[in-house]
């Protein structure tokens, strides 16, 4: 298993973040040869299902998630949402975080423990640093969408 975390702070609303953070449609947009496919209906909440399927015709694979918690952001609260990964290929966890800034604006913190089938343990390092600069990439595309 790989951990990684991205950290970022940004001028919008925590609950402007949180909005764009857990837009799941949209993460399909910001990871290249992705497509995100929410499974249930909405508004999101515990039990929210979608997929990434990422690659191209064969070698494509999908990346099976569920909210497992989703508390969104208020008052003097923070959000956290976790999301557990139950694919064949890739498995693990994310945590997503937003709590407003002591400078103003909103931190984000996204945790993220990840598998890949078949891919040993020596590949672990370059699996966080990728993930790093993937997620790094994402998130910060999310927080640019309005």
């Amino acid at each position: 298993m790989s951990l990684f975390r991205v950290e970022r702070t940004v001028s919008p609303s925590p609950g402007e973040v949180w909005r764009r953070l857990t837009d799941w449609q949209a993460h399909g947009s910001q990871v290249p040869l992705t497509r995100t496919r929410v499974l249930t209906p909405g508004p999101n909440r515990v039990g929210t299902r979608f997929t990434a399927r990422t690659g191209v015709g064969p070698l494509s694979f999908d990346d099976p998630m569920e909210v497992v918690v989703w508390e969104p952001p208020g008052p003097g609260r923070a959000g956290v949402c976790r999301l557990e990964k139950s694919g064949r290929v890739v498995r693990g966890w994310a945590l997503v975080e937003v709590t407003e800034s002591p400078g103003g604006g909103t931190r984000v913190v996204w945790t993220e423990e990840l598998s890949v089938r078949g891919l040993p343990r020596a590949f672990d390092p370059a699996l966080g640093r990728a993930g790093r600069i993937l997620f790094g990439r994402a998130v910060d595309g999310l927080l640019r969408e309005g």
